[in-house]
């Protein structure tokens, strides 16, 4: 016991440093920004003094802007969750922590859809699907028939179902073509209007003459309902995978399952709603309108819609915050002399305390169309405080990162293994058209953050790796981070951003950080990081010499025009 108090206590105390490191980043911390541009620019200079000078203030760009939510209050060094160095993101987010017993890592897309028609199955409650689309497959539909047997069994048990089902879509992709996923679920919202709910997303950035112009696929470059969650009850998959029969049989993604997580699963579907509520709903003769009294995204007021959506989903981040630092106080501090904060009762005050977690969930957001941009912010940290010898493996199915990723990547300590997919697995590879020419723009994009690399002469610490596997695609997306002398990751990254330009300033995204003292668990992400990275070739100058990576002169004309759409 003074052993792991004297963990704490030290662990708090790097906390407490970082998080001194967080509040200088407000407004009232500014003066402290000459020394911190001193030390982002002694990181640049060698070598690159032009590229240095516009990289630190590229840095200092998300420093400058105020974090949303603002942080309160310095790490907590009372209990046992102020023991780990990761824990200055509860002052952003909620933090949840669990057993890690309750967390399961999928390794394949068979899997994850069996999982979903076995908790659809089991679902008594609820059901929350977010998804940027509904495919219209056969193994969709039976997804689909899945959720009306849910339903049907619902209303036999009880005459009355206490079943509901949330959907929520993007507007552009799940009205593309005459068949659609409107067109899938309207038979549901016919059947079962009292428990279904199906909401379209549509950005307030596509309108006017801009809606009007652009052309169906075109349309959904403006932004997008990107958010990947799949939650039955108490139990909440996260995911990058859409509801596609692609993603169920042989394109490669990332899938991880927490289990019994009331806490979790209450937040989810309290995010959802939210953005549900400032979305389209989808009627049953298969046209949409908004709820009463609400904006509407595209012909009402921009300004006024947005506002009112970054409200509704700060509201959730806020109230859940909240929730869980009175449970914390609750569980952890009841019982201390002179504690204020929520007196233990029931089996609680009778001395039954709650376990002590080794897992921790921070879910991030990312809505920068309504000014929210936490999962920016996280990421950013955790690529800046990557100390020497730490590993970092990225892994992204579309090789897009923004500057300011790129320019942590090439300026900071740690070493990188950047996983990415080759032209072949791309999932625009062999498209129609001018899609058709996306992966040759992703070559070129990587071709480039390759050549200055090698003019930084950091290939050993930043080494590139394609993902190949023949009659697959790669979507997986996320970050695994291994401490310095670990075999084994503490934290990873999992959702649907691609740390690109997309994800982080036009679509709606949501990841959760995942940290971990269980060796178990560390093993099971460890596994699978090592399973995708089996499945790639190290990228070197006699890569991009390669037939299959010739770029036409027209795609490197416009590419600098267009990367920020895809």
């Amino acid at each position: 016991m003074a052993a792991r108090k004297r963990k704490a206590r030290a662990m708090a105390a790097g906390g407490a440093a970082l998080w001194g490191r967080l509040s200088a980043w407000l407004p009232r911390g500014r003066l402290g920004l000459a020394a911190l541009l001193g030390r982002l620019s002694d990181r640049f200079s060698r070598g690159r003094d032009r590229r240095a000078r516009r990289s630190s203030w590229l840095l200092l760009a998300p420093l400058l802007t105020p974090p949303v939510p603002v942080i309160t209050a310095p790490p907590c060094t009372l209990c046992p969750e102020g023991a780990h160095r990761f824990q200055w993101i509860r002052n952003l987010v909620p933090e949840f922590g669990i057993s890690s017993s309750h967390v399961k890592v999928l390794s394949s897309p068979a899997e994850f859809y069996e999982l979903l028609k076995v908790q659809i199955k089991a679902a008594k409650q609820r059901m929350v699907m977010a998804s940027l689309y509904l495919g219209t497959g056969l193994l969709e539909q039976e997804l689909v028939y899945c959720l009306e047997e849910a339903l049907e069994k619902s209303l036999q048990a009880k005459g009355s179902s206490d079943l509901r089902v949330s959907i929520l879509l993007d507007y552009t992709r799940g009205s593309r073509g005459r068949k659609n996923s409107r067109t899938m679920l309207i038979p549901l919202l016919q059947r079962f209007p009292e428990q279904v709910r199906v909401s379209l997303f549509h950005t307030p950035n596509l309108r006017g003459l801009l809606r009007l112009l652009i052309p169906e696929r075109f349309n959904e470059t403006i932004g997008l309902q990107h958010i990947k969650v799949y939650l039955f009850d108490d139990n909440v998959i996260l995911s990058g995978a859409n509801l596609s029969d692609l993603y169920f049989t042989n394109r490669q993604d990332r899938y991880v399952l927490l289990r019994d997580s009331p806490e979790i699963a209450d937040f989810f579907t309290e995010l959802v709603d939210a953005i549900g509520d400032v979305s389209l709903q989808l009627q049953q003769d298969d046209t949409v309108q908004m709820m009463e009294g609400m904006v509407h995204p595209y012909q009402g007021d921009k300004v006024a819609y947005c506002e009112i959506a970054k409200r509704r989903v700060m509201e959730v981040i806020n109230s859940a915050r909240t929730r869980q630092e009175l449970l914390h106080a609750k569980t952890f501090h009841g019982s201390q002399p002179g504690s204020s904060l929520l007196p233990q009762q029931g089996s609680q005050a009778s001395g039954s305390l709650k376990p002590e977690p080794d897992t921790w969930i921070y879910p991030l957001i990312q809505m920068k169309p309504f000014g929210i941009q936490i999962d920016e912010m996280v990421t950013e940290t955790l690529l800046t405080e990557a100390e020497r010898d730490a590993r970092i493996y990225l892994t992204t199915g579309y090789f897009n990162l923004t500057q300011a990723y790129m320019d942590l990547i090439l300026g900071t300590r740690a070493e990188y293994r950047i996983l990415l997919a080759s032209p072949e697995v791309n999932g625009f590879f062999g498209a129609k058209g001018v899609a058709g020419a996306i992966p040759a723009a992703y070559v070129y994009i990587e071709q480039q953050f390759y050549s200055e690399v090698c003019c930084l002469q950091q290939q050993e610490r930043v080494q590139l790796q394609e993902y190949s596997r023949a009659g697959w695609t790669f979507h997986a997306k996320g970050l695994w981070l291994y401490l310095a002398g670990s075999d084994l990751p503490c934290l990873t990254l999992i959702g649907s951003p691609n740390f690109g330009y997309r994800s982080v300033h036009r679509d709606l995204e949501a990841q959760v950080a995942i940290v971990t003292e269980n060796k178990a668990l560390q093993q099971q992400l460890h596994q699978e990081q090592e399973q995708l990275y089996l499945c790639s070739g190290v990228v070197s100058t006699s890569t991009f010499e390669q037939p299959s990576r010739y770029v036409k002169l027209w795609v490197k004309l416009v590419t600098p025009l267009i990367k920020n759409f895809f």
